[in-house]
């Protein structure tokens, strides 16, 4: 399938050679517009039809103590979905890469750091948890609810349409998942493989044609945030159910992982959890 590099990453690192930096640089740091990928969706700045953030896990995180001693972590970063930017994540990994040889007195004044860097590029106000690696909030869990991964069904389409959405009348509360997620980079083309979680009450969807729905975005060029929010626009307009939840949890790639989720208000996700290919 053939792509474009959208105008707002005309001068992003994603897709091109970057040499790596050896020092801290937070003019590293690329921010990207949400709003250009919202707008297709119908979705108006300042009139979001949902509460959510996006949750970054970052594995190759290192720094040197006062005495020049390495000091290793997992980073846990949350950017709001009201904050006008998103942040490229090839550009953020390159500003990880510079704390490695650069010395901090404390890991307070990392957190420090990371906060206003990465909330100055978000625009809002990102939180930052520093975990040591062992740490057991790390451990492995299972997405809770139902998974559709098990229906026979067949597939011939593999663009998003919410043409296959369909409920009946019973109204319901339940928790669905599929680990069949699949997205492209809409600059290299490279597979972003996932899981989601829905989580509604209203009228009861119909299983076979969500997977298929699902499994849509498998050609589908677009960035993880805006994919979450595709779903959860969709669902909404087609089904509308009384409350929502849409949750994207991605594969690790490149030390980084992403967790989306997007709901309607009062919805919160899930207690923290990480999937086995995270």
């Amino acid at each position: 399938m053939s792509h474009h590099r959208p105008d707002t990453l005309v001068d992003a690192p994603l897709g091109r050679e970057s040499a790596y930096p050896e020092n801290y640089e937070a003019s590293l740091l690329y921010a990207i517009p949400r709003a250009a990928s919202r707008a297709p969706l119908g979705i108006e700045e300042g009139a979001l039809p949902f509460v959510g953030e996006d949750e970054w896990h970052a594995f190759e995180v290192s720094w040197l103590n006062a005495r020049g001693k390495p000091v290793v972590a997992v980073a846990r970063f949350r950017l709001p979905a009201d904050s006008p930017h998103l942040i490229e994540s090839k550009s953020w990994k390159l500003y990880l890469n510079g704390f490695n040889q650069t010395r901090f007195e404390s890991r307070e004044a990392v957190i420090e750091c990371l906060m206003v860097d990465l909330s100055k590029a978000a625009g809002a106000a990102v939180s930052v948890d520093l975990f040591d690696v062992d740490d057991a909030a790390l451990a492995v869990r299972r997405l809770p609810g139902e998974c559709l991964d098990g229906l026979d069904i067949a597939v011939t389409d593999y663009t998003p349409s919410a043409e296959h959405l369909a409920v009946g009348e019973e109204i319901v509360e339940e928790t669905l998942y599929s680990h069949l997620l699949k997205s492209n980079c809409p600059v290299t083309g490279q597979p972003d493989w996932g899981s989601v979680l829905i989580r509604y009450r209203g009228p009861r969807l119909d299983r076979e044609g969500l997977l298929r729905y699902l499994i849509g975005y498998r050609q589908h060029q677009d960035f993880h945030e805006h994919c979450v929010e595709h779903i959860f626009v969709d669902l909404m307009s087609h089904c509308r159910p009384e409350r929502l939840l849409v949750l994207a949890r991605y594969v690790r790639r490149g030390g980084l992982d992403i967790s989306p989720w997007r709901g309607t208000p009062g919805e919160r996700p899930p207690e923290p959890l990480r999937l086995s290919r995270q």
